[in-house]
C-alpha cells in the first residue's frame, strides 16, 4: 500500500483535539471521514503530535496508506473537497517509504503560542490568540525563559494526566518576539523541542505570562522548575493561542513553510 504524508493546517475550535474519539468532532475523524470518500478500508491514519482540544495547526504532520497509487497533487484535491466545511485544509502531500511514519520519524516539533495584550476583549481573533489585561515586559519573560532552555525534569510543567514515561525533557528553543498589532501589543513565543509533555508549553506560557505582568520575577521561574512540584507553576494558559507551527524530519518533504 502506498503511503503518503500530509501537510495539514487547521482551526482546532470545533474540535475535541486531534484524536479520534466517540460521539465527538475531531481533526482525525474528519480527515479519515474524507479519506473514506475516497477508498474503502483506508487504515487509521497517525499524526506527528495529538494537539489538545481548541489547539490550532499551522503545519501538523501526518501520514495514510492508501491501497490506489494517487498523485500527490489529485489525492491533496479530493481531500480538501471532501473536508469542506470543516476548517481544515491540506496543504500538500508527498509519497514516502512505507517505513516512514509522521509521529516516529520525526526529529523535532515547533510550536507557536500568541497572546494580545490590551482591556477590550478580542472579536476578530477571540478563538485565535489570548487575550491578556495586563501590559507585559518582554525583556522580564525573556530572561525567565532562559532558565527552562536544556535539559530538565518539567514536572512542574507537566499535566498530571500525562502519559509519558518520564518527565524529563530537552527544550532546545524558547524565543519570544513583539509583532505588530493595531490594538494593543502581540507577543509570539517560539518553542522548540524533540518532544512535549502534556500540557508543557501552555503551562510555560501561563507562568512566564506572570512574569510578563510582574506577578512572578524571572528567577521565580527557576524555582518553579527546580521545584518539581505541579504547584509551583502558574496558571495554564487557554488552548486557542496555541498553534502546532512545523515538524521536522530528516529529509526535506514538503515545499510549503
Amino acid at each position: 500500500m502506498p503511503r503518503y504524508a500530509m501537510k495539514i493546517e487547521y482551526d482546532g475550535g470545533p474540535f475535541a483535539g486531534w484524536q479520534k474519539q466517540l460521539n465527538v468532532p475531531s481533526v482525525q475523524g474528519a480527515i479519515e471521514a474524507a479519506l473514506a470518500k475516497l477508498e474503502q478500508n483506508v487504515p487509521t491514519i497517525g499524526a506527528a503530535g495529538r494537539t489538545d482540544a481548541g489547539v490550532h495547526a499551522l503545519g501538523q504532520v501526518a501520514h495514510c496508506d492508501m491501497a490506489q497509487n494517487w498523485t500527490p497533487f489529485r489525492l491533496s484535491e479530493a481531500l480538501n473537497f471532501h473536508l469542506r466545511p470543516n476548517p481544515v485544509a491540506i496543504l500538500e502531500i508527498q509519497q514516502v517509504p512505507d517505513t516512514w511514519h509522521a509521529r516516529f520519524s520525526a526529529l523535532e516539533r515547533h510550536y507557536i503560542f500568541r497572546l494580545i495584550s490590551r482591556r477590550a476583549p478580542l472579536t476578530h481573533e477571540a478563538r485565535q490568540a489570548w487575550n491578556v489585561k495586563n501590559r507585559l515586559d518582554i525583556e522580564a519573560m525573556r530572561e525567565g525563559a532562559k532558565h527552562l532552555i536544556g535539559t530538565h525534569d518539567f514536572t512542574t510543567f507537566r499535566a498530571t494526566i500525562c502519559q509519558a514515561k518520564s518527565p524529563v525533557k530537552t527544550l532546545d528553543e524558547i524565543t519570544i518576539t513583539e509583532v505588530p498589532c493595531l490594538h494593543g501589543q502581540e507577543f509570539r513565543i517560539f518553542l522548540r523541542a524533540r518532544s512535549f509533555l502534556h500540557n508543557q508549553v501552555r503551562s510555560i506560557v501561563g507562568t512566564l505570562e506572570r512574569v510578563g505582568a510582574g506577578s512572578l520575577q524571572p528567577e521565580d521561574v527557576k524555582t518553579a522548575l527546580e521545584a518539581t512540584d505541579r504547584a509551583a507553576c502558574g496558571p495554564v494558559s487557554p488552548p486557542h493561542g496555541l498553534y502546532l507551527s512545523h515538524v521536522t524530519y530528516p529529509e526535506v518533504l514538503f515545499e510549503t513553510l
